[in-house]
Protein backbone atom coordinates (compact mmCIF):
# COMPACT_ATOMS: atom_id res chain seq x y z
CA UNK A 1 0.00 0.00 0.00
CA UNK A 2 1.29 3.30 -0.94
CA UNK A 3 2.43 5.94 1.94
CA UNK A 4 -0.44 9.04 1.44
CA UNK A 5 0.94 12.55 0.94
CA UNK A 6 -0.88 15.53 1.72
CA UNK A 7 -1.24 17.74 -1.57
CA UNK A 8 -1.72 21.01 0.46
CA UNK A 9 -0.39 22.17 3.81
CA UNK A 10 -2.50 21.84 6.57
CA UNK A 11 -4.52 24.78 7.69
CA UNK A 12 -3.53 26.94 11.33
CA UNK A 13 -5.35 25.32 13.97
CA UNK A 14 -8.84 27.10 15.26
CA UNK A 15 -8.32 28.94 18.38
CA UNK A 16 -11.96 30.01 19.95
CA UNK A 17 -13.44 30.08 23.40
CA UNK A 18 -12.23 26.94 24.05
CA UNK A 19 -12.81 27.06 28.35
CA UNK A 20 -16.70 28.02 28.01
CA UNK A 21 -16.83 25.60 25.28
CA UNK A 22 -15.65 23.39 27.65
CA UNK A 23 -17.58 24.18 30.77
CA UNK A 24 -20.50 24.17 29.01
CA UNK A 25 -20.41 20.13 27.11
CA UNK A 26 -19.57 19.42 31.12
CA UNK A 27 -22.45 20.86 32.13
CA UNK A 28 -24.62 19.49 29.58
CA UNK A 29 -23.21 15.76 30.23
CA UNK A 30 -24.14 16.21 34.59
CA UNK A 31 -27.80 17.91 33.38
CA UNK A 32 -28.28 14.58 30.92
CA UNK A 33 -27.03 12.41 34.15
CA UNK A 34 -29.66 13.91 36.73
CA UNK A 35 -32.42 14.16 33.74
CA UNK A 36 -31.97 10.28 33.62
CA UNK A 37 -31.66 9.55 37.13
CA UNK A 38 -36.04 9.00 38.00
CA UNK A 39 -35.40 6.86 35.14
CA UNK A 40 -33.23 4.68 36.18
CA UNK A 41 -35.35 1.55 37.05
CA UNK A 42 -36.45 1.30 33.79
CA UNK A 43 -32.93 1.53 32.08
CA UNK A 44 -32.21 -1.14 34.30
CA UNK A 45 -34.95 -3.75 32.87
CA UNK A 46 -33.98 -2.79 29.51
CA UNK A 47 -30.03 -3.28 29.80
CA UNK A 48 -29.44 0.19 29.14
CA UNK A 49 -27.99 1.73 32.61
CA UNK A 50 -24.83 2.16 30.53
CA UNK A 51 -26.71 5.36 29.19
CA UNK A 52 -27.06 6.92 32.24
CA UNK A 53 -22.97 6.38 33.39
CA UNK A 54 -21.90 7.61 30.31
CA UNK A 55 -23.36 10.68 30.86
CA UNK A 56 -21.66 10.82 34.24
CA UNK A 57 -18.64 9.78 32.55
CA UNK A 58 -18.63 12.84 30.61
CA UNK A 59 -19.51 15.21 33.04
CA UNK A 60 -16.27 13.56 35.25
CA UNK A 61 -13.78 13.79 31.67
CA UNK A 62 -15.08 17.01 31.33
CA UNK A 63 -13.98 18.37 34.80
CA UNK A 64 -10.22 16.71 33.34
CA UNK A 65 -11.08 18.64 30.76
CA UNK A 66 -11.58 22.03 32.43
CA UNK A 67 -8.96 21.96 34.28
CA UNK A 68 -6.94 20.97 31.43
CA UNK A 69 -7.79 24.06 28.96
CA UNK A 70 -7.79 26.06 31.84
CA UNK A 71 -3.56 25.69 32.54
CA UNK A 72 -3.30 25.34 28.88
CA UNK A 73 -5.08 28.78 27.94
CA UNK A 74 -2.55 30.60 30.40
CA UNK A 75 0.50 28.48 29.21
CA UNK A 76 -0.67 30.07 25.92
CA UNK A 77 -1.28 34.07 27.48
CA UNK A 78 2.07 33.70 29.27
CA UNK A 79 4.33 32.99 26.20
CA UNK A 80 2.41 35.61 24.26
CA UNK A 81 3.13 38.19 26.88
CA UNK A 82 6.76 36.40 26.90
CA UNK A 83 7.08 36.99 23.34
CA UNK A 84 5.33 40.85 23.57
CA UNK A 85 8.24 41.66 26.07
CA UNK A 86 10.61 40.17 23.56
CA UNK A 87 9.33 41.84 21.09
CA UNK A 88 9.46 45.46 23.17
CA UNK A 89 12.76 45.15 23.80
CA UNK A 90 13.92 44.41 20.61
CA UNK A 91 12.19 47.45 19.27
CA UNK A 92 13.69 49.01 22.39
CA UNK A 93 17.39 48.18 20.94
CA UNK A 94 17.09 48.20 17.32
CA UNK A 95 15.85 52.20 18.10
CA UNK A 96 18.93 52.78 20.22
CA UNK A 97 21.25 51.01 17.31
CA UNK A 98 22.49 48.14 18.91
CA UNK A 99 21.82 44.74 17.71
CA UNK A 100 19.70 42.20 18.82
CA UNK A 101 22.15 39.88 19.84
CA UNK A 102 24.11 42.23 21.50
CA UNK A 103 27.00 42.86 19.87
CA UNK A 104 28.09 46.16 19.33
CA UNK A 105 28.63 47.88 16.26
CA UNK A 106 32.17 49.50 15.49
CA UNK A 107 31.82 50.57 11.87
CA UNK A 108 29.27 48.12 10.90
CA UNK A 109 31.11 44.93 12.37
CA UNK A 110 30.65 42.69 15.50
CA UNK A 111 33.13 43.35 18.41
CA UNK A 112 35.77 40.04 18.19
CA UNK A 113 35.32 37.70 21.11
CA UNK A 114 38.59 37.23 22.81
CA UNK A 115 39.27 33.53 24.15
CA UNK A 116 41.13 32.89 27.15
CA UNK A 117 43.16 30.13 25.68
CA UNK A 118 46.10 29.98 24.00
Amino acid sequence: MAKWTPKHEAPEPLEGPVVPTIIGGTILWFVLFVVQLPFYGWYEDHGHTWWVWTCLAGAGLGLIGIWYVKKRDTAIKRDAARQAGTDAEADARSAAGTPADGTTAESGRSKPVESETP
